[in-house]
C-alpha cells in the first residue's frame, strides 16, 4: 500500500482518478491509529463531496475492518464507486427514524449528514437535517463513539491578528445555517450527556479539493477576470485528504461529554496575497473591490496540531496543484464555497 508522506507528494495530479487516489491515501499515523481502534466504522451521510474518499481512506488504512457507508444514494454512481472500493453501502433516509434504528450499530460513527447551501428559503429542511437527524442518530448509536462534522461558522468573528477562537470560545452563530449547526452540536452533546456517548464535534475550516474550495474560487476568479471581494480578507484552508485522515484519527480522541475540535491549516491566508500569487502564475492581473476587514471566522487549530501534527500537504503545494488543474481545464463541481459571505446566508 502506498502511504501519504509530506516528503513524497506529487508535483502534478493528472486527473480525477489520481486526485481521488491522493485524497484517500492514508498516512502511517492513520494506519497505526485505526489498528489500535477497537471495532468497525460506519459513515452516515457518505455520499456528499467528501464522504466517498473518506470512506475509501478508512478501508485502505484498515482493510480488515468493516467500513459501511450510509446515504440515500440518489446518485447510483457514488454507491458503485464505494462498492468497487470495498466499502459496504446501505441506502437509508436518515430522516426515517425506523430506518436509522435498523442500521448496524458499529462501535465507530463518522457523522457527515447536513445541509448548508440552499438554506435561504429552505430553513425548515436545514433544521431537520442539522438538528433532528442528530437526535435520531444520538439515540440509535448511544453505545458508539461519534465524530460529527460541524463548522467554524458557529464562532463569532474575531480579529485575524488574534487571539483566534479556540474550542472554549462560546458559539455566537450568525444566520440560519450557523444557528442550525449549533443545534446539531447541542443535540449530540445532549445525547452524550444522557448516555455517556464519547464524541468529537469537528469545527472545520475550509477544505481544499481541486474541484472546489477557497483556493479554486480565488484562482478561478483571477483566471476568468472576475473581481474579488476583499471584505473577507483571510481564510484558513486545509487539504481535504488531511481532513479525512484527522477526522478518522479523531475516533481515538473522543471524550465524554462530546467536545469540539477545531480542524484546519496552521495559517490564516491572505485572500489578496493568494489572488496575486495566482495572477502571477497565470500571467494575469488580479482585480479587487472593497478593502480587507481584519474580522472574520478565524479559529485556533493548535489542539488538532497537538493531536495529529502538521497537515501533510502544505499551502504552497495546494497552490501549485490548483494552478495546474485550472490551466488544464480539469473538472470542477461548480459549487462556490461562499467563504466571502459575512451575513451567514448560504
Amino acid at each position: 500500500m502506498t502511504l501519504l508522506t509530506a516528503t513524497d507528494l506529487p508535483d502534478h495530479i493528472a486527473d480525477v482518478a489520481a486526485l481521488e487516489e491522493l485524497l484517500s491515501r492514508p498516512s502511517q499515523a492513520l494506519v497505526d491509529d485505526l489498528a489500535a481502534l477497537e471495532g468497525d466504522i460506519i459513515i452516515l451521510g457518505v455520499a456528499g463531496k467528501v464522504g466517498p474518499c473518506l470512506a475509501r481512506m478508512a478501508k485502505r488504512a484498515a482493510p480488515h475492518k468493516r467500513v459501511v457507508g450510509v446515504a440515500r444514494f440518489s446518485d447510483r454512481s457514488v454507491k458503485q464507486r464505494l462498492d468497487d472500493w470495498g466499502v459496504e453501502t446501505i441506502a437509508c433516509d436518515l430522516l426515517d427514524r425506523e430506518a436509522v434504528e435498523a442500521l448496524p450499530k458499529l462501535p465507530n460513527v463518522i457523522y457527515m449528514a447536513g445541509k448548508k447551501f440552499g438554506t435561504a428559503g429552505g430553513e425548515p429542511f436545514t433544521w431537520a437535517m442539522n438538528a433532528h437527524v442528530p437526535a435520531l442518530v444520538g439515540a440509535a448509536f448511544s453505545k458508539s463513539r461519534i465524530v460529527a462534522f460541524s463548522t467554524l461558522c458557529v464562532y463569532p468573528f474575531t480579529d485575524v491578528t488574534g487571539p483566534l477562537c479556540n474550542e472554549d470560545v462560546a458559539p455566537v452563530p450568525v444566520g440560519e445555517y450557523a444557528n442550525s449547526c449549533v443545534g446539531r452540536e447541542r443535540i449530540f452533546q445532549y445525547f452524550s450527556h444522557q448516555h455517556g456517548t464519547p464524541g468529537r464535534l469537528i469545527r472545520l475550516n475550509y477544505a481544499i479539493d481541486l474541484r472546489y474550495g477557497v483556493l479554486y474560487d480565488i484562482a478561478n476568479w483571477v483566471y476568468t477576470g472576475q473581481t474579488i471581494d476583499l471584505r473577507a480578507g483571510h481564510a484558513n484552508v486545509i487539504w481535504q485528504g488531511d481532513v479525512n485522515s484527522q477526522v478518522l484519527r479523531a475516533l481515538g480522541h473522543c471524550e465524554t461529554p462530546s467536545r469540539p475540535l477545531n480542524m484546519g491549516g496552521p495559517e490564516q491566508a491572505s485572500v489578496r496575497v493568494l489572488a496575486e500569487v495566482f495572477a502571477k502564475r497565470f500571467g494575469l492581473t488580479a482585480k479587487f473591490k472593497n478593502t480587507e476587514s481584519g474580522m472574520g471566522w478565524h479559529n485556533d487549530t493548535s489542539l488538532a496540531a497537538k493531536l495529529f501534527g502538521y497537515p501533510e500537504v502544505p499551502l504552497a503545494r495546494m497552490i501549485d496543484w490548483t494552478v495546474d488543474w485550472i490551466e488544464r481545464d480539469q473538472p470542477h463541481y461548480n459549487l462556490p464555497t461562499h467563504y466571502e459571505a459575512r451575513d451567514g446566508t448560504f
